[in-house]
């Protein structure tokens, strides 16, 4: 039973995760000069149209990177908010760098621009940090404690 809240609580967290680097994502590619004062506020229902489209975006490329790195973490007690940070930032570049075309010969990715890249590892990196606060601090709780070595037997007492 445990095992099934777990879930529940992984899909929140990756859901979660996926909206927040969507959010970062969206609002990093439409409005690279949002720091200049004179500009003015963007529109309030096309913002949630386009947030809602990145976040389809993030979560459709992320899915399965993901979840191989919930696997890892469940299956190995990883609660360390650094190893989320990391594999959220692994994951944000290899979404991007599986959209770029790769040239086997030169070994070369052709086409790749360092902002876009910066953006997404980026996001990754925010995306880690929250599925981190949802559930990742748990991971593995489900199964118990870790099992340490078994202690030695001792001689019966005659």
């Amino acid at each position: 039973m445990a095992l099934i809240g777990r879930l529940f609580v992984i899909l929140f967290g990756f859901l979660a995760a996926c909206f927040v680097a969507g959010m970062i994502v969206v609002v990093a590619m439409l409005y690279p000069e949002f720091t200049d004062l004179g500009i003015e506020p963007p529109d309030p229902d096309t913002l949630n149209i386009v947030l809602g489209f990145g976040f389809i975006f993030v979560s459709g490329f992320a899915l399965v990177p993901a979840m191989i790195l919930v696997l890892i973490t469940e299956a190995f007690y990883i609660r360390g908010i650094l190893a989320y940070a990391i594999g959220g930032a692994i994951c944000g570049a290899a979404c991007y760098l599986g959209l770029i075309p790769f040239d086997p010969t030169t070994m070369h990715f052709e086409g790749v621009v360092r902002r876009h890249l910066e953006i997404m590892t980026g996001a990754g990196v925010m995306a880690g940090f929250t599925y981190w606060l949802i559930a990742g601090r748990n991971a593995g709780a489900w199964r118990g404690p870790p099992r340490g070595p078994r202690p030695p037997d001792l001689p019966a007492r005659t």
